[in-house]
């Protein structure tokens, strides 16, 4: 059964141990609007913790100025609320460590051309 099919979707089959795959395949649904790229293979997304039905998100973003940073970081939020099982959300912005490019997935790097 697909678990994912579409962005947010609601069919999904969940159970307590695949609530952090199905965040993470949501998160690869949220886009960086600057550079095109998902904010998971960007390398946003430090870390994705879920005590019973609260996850707490760190990231970070590619500048303290992203004019963007509102939208991304509601975007994190509602991505991770739509999966089931999940009721609460809490996004905490890090800036250390700082983001830069050897964070990125390999895919993100062929993407914007990075060696």
């Amino acid at each position: 059964m697909d678990t994912t099919a579409g962005i947010y979707a609601d069919n999904q089959t969940v159970n307590p141990d695949n609530r952090h795959d199905l965040i993470v395949e949501n998160l690869k649904e949220v886009y960086d609007p600057e550079i095109s790229v998902n904010v998971y293979d960007l390398g946003l997304i430090y870390n994705v913790n879920i005590i019973d039905t609260t996850c707490d998100i760190i990231m970070s973003l590619t500048s303290a100025f992203c004019p963007s940073a509102d939208d991304i970081v509601n975007d994190v939020r509602f991505a991770t609320l739509a999966v089931k099982g999940i009721d609460n959300v809490t996004v905490n912005v890090v800036f250390d460590p700082t983001w830069g490019p050897e964070l990125m997935s390999d895919d993100a790097k062929l993407i914007l051309g990075i060696e």
